[in-house]
C-alpha cells in the first residue's frame, strides 16, 4: 500500500476533527477504530419513541467549537428541559427550589460561596497551556483536592456539596485526583458555574438526533477513509514512518484516552515521562442510565425533572427528553463510588436500586417505566471509563510537559489534552484540530 500522510488513530470528535482539517489540507489520510462505530464516548440507542444517548450528550454557551460545528454540519439543538421545581437532598435536608440556588442554611450558603469564590478565583490563576506553571504549582500538586476542599470549606454540608460536584463533574473521589488538575479543569470550563449549570452551563443545550450525530455526519465525510473494527494493538514507529497492520504513514495523530493509549505496544518504547503520564491519569467512572416513562409526569406536577443527593447513589438527574417530552426519559448517573458499588450488583439489583431512588425523588409512577437503559463506561472495552481521565496527585508538575508534546513521528489528541472545554465534545475538537496544525507544521 503506499504510504500515508497521517494516520489517525480514533474516531471519536477529535480524531475525526483532526482529520477533516487535515483532508482539508489535501492531505492523504486513514481514520482507523476499534469500535464498529464512530463517535468515542458519544453514542445514540434506540429505544422506543426515539433515541436516548448513553454517552456525551450536553453542550453549552462558550463551546464555540462544537456549537460551531453542529451548525457548520447543519445539525441544531435545543433547550434541556429546565423549568419547574428541582430537588436537592444536602445535609440531610431534602428542598424543592426553582433557579440556581438550592433553599439551604444561611451558614451553608455562605461557606459553599466563599469557598466556591476562593476556587474559582484560584482557578483563574492557572495558566491553560502550562497548569504545571501556575504560582504555587507544585504545593498545589502535591495535594489531593480532598486536601484543598478540607482547608477551606468549613461545614458538614457545604463539604458534602462539594463532595457531590467532584462526582458530577469528574466521576470520581476529590481524594482522587489533584488539587491542581481541578483548578485547571475549571479554568478550562469558565468556571464552576459554568461546569455545574443547566441554562447558562455546560449542560444548557441537546442536539437534535443525538450528539453520536455530528460525529456520524463528520466520518460521512471522510467517506472510505475511515476504516472501523480495526483496533492498533502494535505501533511501529522510526522518525520518518509509523507503521500499525498493514497501514504505513509519515505522521500519526493518537486521538483516544491515556488508559487506552498505554494499551498500545509502542515499537519502540515511549520515552519514560510519556509513559509515566500515562500511567497517572486514570479515568472516571460512570453507568449513565435512561428510564423512560409513557409521559413525563414530573413536568405536570411542576417538576424540572433535575434532582441531586448526597446521599442516595443516583446522585445527579435530568429531563432526558426533547421539548414535546417524546420520549420521556429520565437520565442519571452513578458515579465514581457509587457506579463502583453499582458494578458489582446483579442487573437486577442494580435496576432495582436505580428505580427505589428516581422514587424517592419523584413519586411512585416513577417505579414503573416503560423502558430501561444503561451504559457502564468501565467496561467499555475502548474505553474504560468516563467522562474522562484526570491527573493524579504530582503528575503535572512531573510530566505534564509531556502531555501534547509530539514524539517524533506521533502526536496526541484527545479531550483530555485540551486547553478550552477539556473533558468535553468542544475540548475533542480544539485537540484535534491543535494536532492536525502540528502536523502540517
Amino acid at each position: 500500500m503506499p504510504v500515508l500522510d497521517v494516520m489517525v488513530i480514533g474516531a471519536g470528535f477529535a480524531g475525526l476533527s483532526a482529520a477533516r482539517a487535515l483532508v482539508d489540507a489535501g492531505k492523504d489520510v486513514a481514520v482507523v477504530e476499534a469500535r464498529d462505530r464512530v463517535g468515542g464516548r458519544t453514542l445514540n440507542v434506540e429505544v422506543p419513541g426515539g433515541i436516548v444517548e448513553a454517552g456525551g450528550q450536553w453542550v453549552g454557551p462558550g463551546q464555540d467549537r462544537v456549537l460551531g460545528l453542529i451548525a457548520e454540519l447543519g445539525l441544531s439543538t435545543y433547550p434541556t428541559h429546565d423549568s419547574g421545581l428541582h430537588l436537592a437532598e444536602l445535609g440531610g435536608r431534602t428542598t424543592r427550589y426553582s433557579g440556581r440556588i438550592p433553599k439551604l442554611n444561611p451558614v451553608v450558603l455562605a461557606d459553599i460561596a466563599q469557598a466556591q469564590l476562593r476556587l474559582d478565583r484560584a482557578a483563574r490563576r492557572v495558566p491553560l497551556e502550562a497548569p504545571w506553571a501556575a504560582p504555587g504549582a507544585a504545593t498545589l500538586d502535591a495535594q489531593t483536592f480532598a486536601t484543598w476542599l478540607g482547608r477551606h470549606v468549613r461545614t458538614r454540608s457545604g463539604r458534602a456539596f462539594f463532595q457531590l460536584v467532584t462526582e458530577a463533574v469528574w466521576c470520581a473521589d476529590p481524594a482522587e485526583l489533584s488539587a491542581l488538575w481541578a483548578q485547571f479543569y475549571i479554568h478550562s470550563g469558565g468556571g464552576l458555574d459554568s461546569l455545574i449549570n443547566t441554562t447558562g452551563g455546560a449542560q444548557q443545550d441537546r442536539v437534535v438526533g443525538g450528539t453520536q450525530g455530528a460525529a456520524q455526519a463528520l466520518a460521512a465525510g471522510l467517506g472510505d477513509r475511515v476504516r472501523l473494527g480495526t483496533p492498533v494493538t502494535e505501533l511501529e514507529w522510526t522518525a520518518e514512518r509509523v507503521r500499525a497492520g498493514d497501514l504505513e504513514a509519515r505522521r500519526a495523530i493518537i486521538a483516544l484516552p491515556p488508559p487506552a493509549v498505554a494499551r498500545i505496544g509502542f515499537s519502540p518504547a515511549l520515552p519514560a515521562d510519556r509513559a509515566q503520564l500515562l500511567q497517572r491519569m486514570p479515568m472516571g467512572w460512570t453507568i449513565k442510565v435512561n428510564v423512560g416513562y409513557d409521559e413525563p409526569f414530573w413536568r405536570t406536577e411542576g417538576m424540572s425533572g433535575q434532582a441531586n443527593s448526597d446521599r442516595r447513589a443516583l446522585g445527579t438527574v435530568f429531563d432526558g427528553g426533547p421539548p414535546d417530552g417524546a420520549p420521556a426519559v429520565l437520565v442519571g448517573f452513578l458515579e465514581a463510588r457509587h457506579a463502583q458499588a453499582a458494578a458489582r450488583m446483579a442487573p437486577k439489583e442494580r435496576r432495582d436500586l436505580v428505580l427505589a431512588d428516581l422514587t424517592a425523588y419523584f413519586g411512585p409512577r416513577a417505579a414503573e417505566p416503560a423502558f430501561y437503559f444503561e451504559q457502564n463506561w468501565a467496561e467499555e472495552e475502548y474505553t474504560r471509563g468516563c467522562y474522562g481521565a484526570f491527573a493524579t496527585p504530582a503528575t503535572l508538575t512531573r510530566f505534564g510537559p509531556a502531555l501534547r508534546a509530539p514524539v517524533g513521528p506521533l502526536h496526541w489528541a484527545g479531550t483530555e489534552t485540551a486547553t478550552r472545554w477539556a473533558g468535553y465534545i468542544d475540548g475533542a475538537i480544539e485537540s484535534g484540530r491543535r494536532a492536525a496544525e502540528e502536523v502540517l507544521r
